[in-house]
């Protein structure tokens, strides 16, 4: 008996060939995926280190990490945060007055 070589899978199997590191086929199709799409993020981080990025918004230096255009402060829906004000209200954890502009 082996254990399936996929993250997250946990079965046992009996491997037909003595290589054979997946249950099934259909769990190396997506263990396949995982390294393809993980080896996809591996070298857009390269491309991007060495290289001055600024946010687009507010001019600020993006970190390698940053997968968008924007930094972490620019990219902050204001409508999400007013809705979640609002909620934390409702449930009377905290005192919120929304300004008007």
């Amino acid at each position: 008996m082996k254990l399936c070589n996929r993250f997250g899978c946990d079965n046992h199997f009996n491997p037909k060939v003595t290589y054979q590191i997946y249950c099934s086929e259909s769990c190396r199709e997506i263990a396949t995926r995982e390294k393809i799409a993980e080896r996809y993020r591996a070298t857009r981080l390269q491309r991007r280190k060495n290289k001055v990025r600024k946010c687009r918004n507010c001019e600020e230096l993006l970190s390698v990490y940053a997968e968008g255009p924007l930094c972490n402060f620019c990219n902050i829906d204001p409508k999400l945060v007013t809705k979640a004000l609002k909620d934390l209200k409702k449930l009377g954890l905290m005192e919120y007055e929304q300004k008007e502009s």
